[in-house]
């Protein structure tokens, strides 16, 4: 058993896979000998060489395609987009191109092959570098959409995404960057569309994602102390999406809140509650609520930030309300 950040964790994912698989190559913006920007991949390219791990010009455009074309002939590649915003560059390849190409040609080809990036708020890097676009993936048909929470399994899910035959985007929630878990020792494969209940509770179900699961766990722990038992399931992934332990979570605790980073227009949230309420209507003791972040572009002002993206103290006074009410 081995202490892994969160950053530490993703290097380890992509070395047991290019160990595991001499088809699997990663490539990105200062990923090799730099060991990318945000220290992600630090010993890649003196490990397996400079020809499984290059870096790329800066287009986000030519890495994309570049992927896509050698996935379709055979390898199993993984990119890097250093920020998750610099997906609007490249959105055609990703969204028309890469998500449907597997479609098209009935399965004639397939594109095995992940999209890594830094995702999401916290880091003050203001509106362009700190968006949470899991919901643009999510809205696109043919692409799977991880997002871990710790690092267990970013390993874990990083080696399920590789040795997935459809095209994954994966992200990589900055702030969980210096985040520290204990790990096991030898292979981790996780699975996709599985999510897992991160901590047991009867009284409200909490239903979150990367950097919103830690901070759901710690409002949990405040309310135990006022007598409201949460329950927290991590959903890991969006697509697929465990709908069957989101459901069966509900059924037990009769109340839901999901805590989303993403602006509040159109978040997954939305979708999870359109489920439940279709599936789980009669299950529910209270209306169910959304947490989110409001629909305006990231400060990068570090307490409009911590203002504007849901804190463990908004989420435990979130619940306090549902759980009294």
């Amino acid at each position: 058993m081995a202490e892994l950040t969160y950053r530490q964790a993703v290097a380890r994912g992509i070395a047991q896979e290019m160990d595991r698989d001499p088809t699997v190559y990663f490539i990105g913006e200062d990923v090799a000998a730099a060991g990318g920007v945000f220290k992600t991949t630090e010993g890649l390219q003196d490990r397996f060489g400079p020809e499984r791990v290059r870096d790329t010009p800066i287009s986000e455009e030519a890495i994309t395609g570049a992927v896509m074309g050698a996935a379709m002939n055979g390898l199993r590649p993984i990119a890097e987009i250093m920020f998750s915003d610099f997906f609007a560059t490249c959105w055609d390849i990703v969204a028309n191109q890469i998500a449907k190409a597997r479609y098209m040609t009935d399965g004639q080809i397939t594109l095995p092959l992940v999209i890594r990036a830094a995702n999401g708020g916290g880091a003050r890097f203001g509106a362009q570098h700190s968006q949470a676009m899991e919901n643009w993936a999510m809205a696109i048909p043919g692409l799977k959409v991880v997002a871990p929470s710790n690092a267990h399994d970013v390993v874990g899910l990083l080696a399920a995404s590789v040795r997935d035959d459809d095209p994954v985007v994966f992200l990589e929630q900055k702030s969980l960057y210096a985040s520290r878990q204990e790990v096991p020792e030898g292979e981790i494969v996780g699975e996709l569309g599985k999510a897992a209940v991160v901590r047991e509770g009867a009284d409200i179900t909490v239903v979150a994602l990367a950097a919103m699961v830690p901070r759901a766990l710690e409002a949990a722990e405040t309310l135990a102390g006022e007598g409201i038992d949460v329950e927290v399931v991590d959903l890991r992934s969006l697509v697929p999406l465990d709908v069957t332990t989101v459901l069966n979570s509900v059924v037990k605790t009769s109340r839901m809140v999901t805590v989303e980073e993403n602006p509040r227009l159109c978040g997954w949230g939305a979708e999870v509650t359109s489920i439940v309420t279709e599936e789980a209507f009669y299950d529910l003791d209270a209306p169910t609520l959304r947490i989110t972040t409001p629909h305006i572009p990231l400060p990068s002002a570090d307490t409009l930030e911590d203002l504007a993206m849901p804190s463990a103290e908004t989420i435990a006074s979130e619940l306090r309300r549902v759980g009294n009410g």
